[in-house]
């Protein structure tokens, strides 16, 4: 069973509970209401962190629905939302990874 984190964001500047990566791994991203293609105005952001959550860089933006495939090298921290000014629509954000995740 894959672990997995995500969340269906309804306002800006919300995000799903940092997850620890190391390897392969999946985003999804698509609108609430299950429509294709254009996320309404809402631009979706991942987020990375290599100094354990004190700080995230952003590593790729969405504005259209996509599930995509990530590596991870090294662990590292990942969370992905919608920033303040950034929303129009409600969408569904998450990641998936099949594996052990390393402390």
């Amino acid at each position: 069973m894959p672990l997995q984190v995500a969340r269906t964001v309804t306002a800006a500047n919300q995000w799903t509970t940092p997850i620890s990566l190391i390897g392969h791994f999946t985003v999804t991203i698509r609108r609430a209401d299950s429509a294709v293609g254009s996320l309404g105005g809402t631009t979706v952001t991942v987020q990375r962190s290599v100094d354990g959550g004190v700080s995230y860089q952003d590593v790729d933006r969405w504005t259209k629905t996509s599930e995509d495939i990530g590596f991870e090298c090294e662990q590292a921290l990942y969370t992905v939302g919608v920033k303040t000014g950034e929303y129009s629509t409600s969408v569904y954000v998450g990641f998936a990874f099949v594996g052990s995740v390393r402390s």
